[in-house]
């Protein structure tokens, strides 16, 4: 059921047209998620939050590599994408990005 999730999150960022489920203190892929990506997607299509796709090209330019998983989430008062990242070569990297301006506000890897 995750892969299904993944595929269809990622479908629809390359289509521009759909974010991430937005979780407010919750793991963004938690059991909640469905109801929270209408909520992410209207934030997208109101201009509240640059798309997803726009957010993997901004860590793409700094980490080559791919995405795992994605989820758009609140933190410190804000909404921010948290991107689980396969650099190139194994490593594993959690971005957490401004959803409204594209910042990467933090990295941490293993």
């Amino acid at each position: 059921m995750r892969m299904k999730w993944i595929a269809a999150i990622a479908l629809a960022a390359s289509l521009g047209s759909l974010s991430p489920a937005l979780a407010q203190g919750r793991d963004s892929l938690g059991a909640g998620w469905r109801e929270q990506q209408d909520e992410a997607r209207q934030g997208v299509q109101t201009g509240r939050y640059i798309p997803l796709a726009r957010v993997l090209d901004i860590i793409r330019q700094q980490t080559p590599g791919r995405q795992l998983d994605a989820g758009l989430e609140q933190a410190g008062g804000r909404a921010v994408y948290r991107v689980r990242w396969a650099a190139d070569g194994g490593r594993r990297i959690d971005y957490l990005v401004d959803a409204q301006s594209g910042a990467i506000l933090q990295a941490e890897g293993r």
